[in-house]
């Protein structure tokens, strides 16, 4: 038996002999991983044609696919420079919507070889300018017919001045309504687009302007006569301009916390600690309702025709400003508070 077993595992010891190197041999060396290939980037190349003549204005060569429409207009621009950026309009067709600057030309629905439209938006302006331009107008020209300067009315009562109190007090809050509007321009408000066209601010002026001076002319007018059931009717309005015009400022206050300074970012605005930022629940652009409310106050406090007007064609243009940003907010996000309404909560 025992024989049997060295015999058995003689072959054993014999393979691990010839399996073992020989002290005069060197170990074969272990061979490096190969590298990865680096993946060939994609270039794009990118056409550019006139949205009315379809003729072709521009052709870029070796687009990265991770460059955004915003570099692309820098690039459009390199090659016609009386199109700067803030005045072009990058479409996937003719007849449809701008592109975002932000858009990424590798996420867009375009092959390698991609096709955009351009349409020239004309001169442009920065929206600061255009709120500053809008605000400062309507101040200074309320306070040229309160101090009744000459030209405005007859001679005989060149800088006088009215012997009704809410005349002046219509006059600080007028003047403390655009005073905050212009504030909030410098300070509060950051805008998600730079520019607006320049044609804008002449028909934005006229509209803001010409009512100022109307609503400024009846007021401060030597025959104005004050509301028909006084005081009381002058408190009441008092408080309801000054309570909206908190509230206004309020919700431009929030929004401006909703958005990162130098981005774009959009998010739902809810309520916060503020009281008056509560009106969130129920409605979607609050900053429109306090509005509103502050020239009802005002219309009440003077009871003044002119006034009425200019809070009704307000009141129509924040609807239709409203109602935009109300669908915006519905079809960008999908759990947005049903709950709510554009302006007047429950009703429109």
């Amino acid at each position: 038996m025992d024989t049997l077993a060295l015999e058995a595992t003689s072959p054993k010891k014999a393979d691990n002999a010839a399996a073992a190197p020989s002290p005069g041999l060197a170990a074969p060396a272990k061979r490096k991983p190969a590298k990865k290939a680096k993946k060939a980037v994609v270039f794009f190349e990118v056409e550019i044609l006139d949205a009315k003549t379809k003729g072709k204005l521009c052709f870029l060569d070796k687009v990265e696919p991770n460059a955004t429409i915003g570099e692309i207009k820098s690039m459009f621009h390199k090659s016609h420079p009386q199109w700067y950026p803030a005045r072009q309009s990058i479409r996937l067709d003719s007849k449809g919507k701008s592109l975002k600057d932000e858009d990424v030309l590798q996420h867009l629905p375009v092959g390698t070889t991609a096709t955009f439209y351009f349409r020239d938006l004309g001169a442009q302006i920065s929206w600061v300018t255009v709120f500053l331009t809008e605000y400062a107008g309507p101040l200074l020209l309320y306070l040229m017919f309160y101090f009744r300067v000459p030209f405005i009315y007859a001679p005989k009562y060149d800088f006088t001045t009215s012997k009704h109190w809410v005349v002046h007090l219509a006059c600080m809050c007028h003047s403390f309504h655009y005073v905050k509007r212009l504030l909030e321009t410098l300070f509060v408000h950051r805008f998600s687009h730079g520019t607006m066209p320049l044609r804008n601010i002449f028909k934005n002026c006229t509209y803001y302007w010409g009512f100022a001076a109307w609503m400024a002319y009846y007021i401060n007018h030597p025959l104005y006569t004050p509301p028909i059931y006084g005081e009381q009717q002058i408190r009441l309005a008092l408080v309801m301009f000054l309570f909206c015009q908190i509230g206004n400022f309020s919700i431009h206050i929030a929004l401006r916390n909703l958005r990162p300074p130098g981005s774009k970012t959009r998010k739902i605005p809810y309520p916060t600690k503020n009281p008056f930022t509560w009106i969130f629940l129920l409605v979607s652009c609050p900053n429109y309702t306090y509005e509103l409310g502050s020239w009802l106050g005002f219309t009440l406090m003077t009871q003044c025709l002119p006034v009425a007007f200019f809070t009704v064609v307000g009141f129509i243009q924040m609807t239709v400003w409203a109602k935009g940003k109300h669908r915006s907010y519905l079809k960008e996000f999908r759990d947005y508070p049903p709950l709510r309404s554009p302006i007047l909560p429950f009703v429109l």
